[in-house]
C-alpha cells in the first residue's frame, strides 16, 4: 500500500480564445470584443459644438460642457437689432417744433436788437444843473434840523432818434451821507434833442442829525460854504417807434452853496449812469 502513488495529474490545457473571464478580470481588463464594441459605441458619439473634450490626469479624455458666452452675445445682439423700432410719441414731436421755434424768434428778437443799437446807438440822458437856492437853514433843537433848499434839474436827452420817458423819480437831499429830504417828480417825456428844467424844493423839517453833522453843518454856515448833494434815482423808457426797452438811471450831483439867506451855487459836479 505504502508503494502506491497517485498518478500524476494531466497537463494544463491552454487558454481558449473564447473563455470567459473572471470577475476581477472583467473589472481590469476588457476582452478583445468589448473593446471593439466600445470602440464603436465611442465613434458613433459625435461631440456637439456646445462640448469639447476635457483631459483628466484619472481618466482620459471625458466629454465636459463649455458654456459659449460669445455665442450668446452676437445671438442677442442680433435680436436687439432685428426689434422692430417703435414710432416716436406726437408729444415729443410738438416739444421739439415748440422749442425749434422759440430758438429761433430768440435768435431773430436778438439780431434784431443788436441791428437797432450798431443803428441807433442809443445814450443816455444826463441830469445837471445851473442854479440852486438855499433860503433857510436854522436849529430848533441840537439835533433838530430845518431847512429850505430849491434845486434847479436839468435834464436832457441827447439821443437822436430816441424818446425817452422818466416814469419814475425820486430825488433826495443830503449833507454828507444822512438824507435831509426827499421829493418825487411827476412822469414827463423828451423828444429827441430835447433838454428840460424841472424846479425841486426840498424842505426839511425837524430833520434828527447826528451831533457830528449838526456841528459840521453849523460850521460850514459860518463859514459862507455849505456843500449840498442831490441823489437822483429814474426809471426811463426809451422808445423807438413800436420798439422800447425801460433801465434804471441814477444821477448825483456834489453842490457848493453860500450861506442862506441868499445861498446860491458856487460850483457843482455832476454825474450820470445807468
Amino acid at each position: 500500500m505504502s508503494n502506491l502513488r497517485p498518478p500524476p495529474s494531466p497537463p494544463p490545457e491552454p487558454p481558449s480564445v473564447y473563455c470567459t473571464p473572471s470577475p476581477q478580470s472583467k473589472a481590469t481588463t476588457p476582452s478583445p470584443m468589448s473593446r471593439i464594441f466600445m470602440s464603436r459605441q465611442q465613434s458613433s458619439v459625435k461631440p456637439s459644438p456646445r462640448t469639447k473634450l476635457v483631459a483628466t490626469p484619472q481618466q482620459g479624455l471625458t466629454m465636459g460642457m463649455e458654456f459659449p458666452y460669445e455665442h450668446i452675445t452676437s445671438k442677442a445682439h442680433d435680436r436687439l437689432l432685428l426689434r422692430r423700432h417703435r414710432h416716436t410719441n406726437p408729444a415729443i414731436w410738438c416739444s421739439a417744433i415748440i422749442c425749434l421755434i422759440f430758438s429761433l424768434l430768440v435768435i431773430f428778437f436778438g439780431i434784431a436788437t443788436l441791428i437797432v443799437f450798431l443803428v441807433v446807438k442809443p445814450r443816455t440822458p444826463v441830469l445837471d444843473t445851473n442854479r440852486a437856492n438855499l433860503s433857510v437853514i436854522y436849529f430848533d433843537a441840537p439835533g433838530n434840523f430845518n431847512g429850505d433848499f430849491t434845486f434847479m434839474a436839468n435834464f436832457s436827452n441827447p439821443n437822436r432818434k430816441l424818446e425817452v420817458k422818466f416814469e419814475q423819480s425820486v430825488m433826495e437831499l443830503l449833507f454828507e451821507d444822512s438824507v435831509i429830504a426827499t421829493q418825487s417828480i411827476r412822469p414827463f417825456s423828451q423828444r429827441p434833442k430835447e433838454t428840460g428844467v424841472v424846479a425841486i424844493n426840498f424842505v426839511s423839517s425837524l430833520v434828527t442829525l447826528p451831533p457830528s453833522y449838526a456841528m459840521e453843518l453849523r460850521k460850514q454856515v459860518l463859514n459862507n460854504k455849505v456843500l449840498y448833494s442831490v441823489r437822483g434815482t429814474f426809471k426811463v423808457r426809451a422808445s423807438l417807434g413800436a420798439i422800447h426797452f425801460s433801465y434804471w438811471l441814477h444821477g448825483l450831483c456834489d453842490l457848493q452853496i453860500t450861506s442862506p439867506p441868499t445861498g446860491s451855487l458856487m460850483a457843482r459836479t455832476c454825474k450820470t449812469k445807468r
